[in-house]
């Protein structure tokens, strides 16, 4: 199950950041077709977010397909963003890790980290 979490001064909206954060558990496969959402009940309670955002964000991820609630069970996934193999995923998530370990040695806060990827992968939008 997807384990919600908020920052507040990303400048996203809360609800985006819920859908962004299961978008992103479904291109990863770490959500697949027919596993079910944390219950609005759940996510308010372990992350302090008002019910209404909750439902917001279930009913954007519905309108695009990804989602559909079944009235007295829950929200279930329908659809998947998943593009490649899990095991790809897997080893590239090792290099990244290695990598961030490596910047930080060299001394490289969250935010320097941050602008060498964005920038990084900015000039590299259109590379195969």
């Amino acid at each position: 199950m997807i384990d919600f979490h908020l920052e507040p001064r990303s400048g996203v909206a809360p609800y985006m950041q819920l859908v962004h954060q299961v978008q992103q558990a479904l291109r990863l496969g770490m959500l697949t077709v027919g596993d079910q959402l944390p219950t609005v009940k759940q996510v308010v309670s372990r992350i302090a977010i008002n019910p209404n955002t909750v439902l917001k964000a279930y009913r954007e991820l519905e309108r695009q397909g990804l989602v559909t609630p079944r009235p007295g069970r829950g929200t279930f996934v329908t659809a998947t963003l998943a593009g490649t193999d899990p095991d790809t995923h897997t080893e590239l998530k090792t290099e990244l890790q290695q990598w961030i370990t490596r910047a930080r040695t060299a001394g490289l806060d969250d935010d320097a980290l941050r602008a060498l990827f964005d920038t990084t992968m900015r000039r590299n939008a259109n590379a195969p």
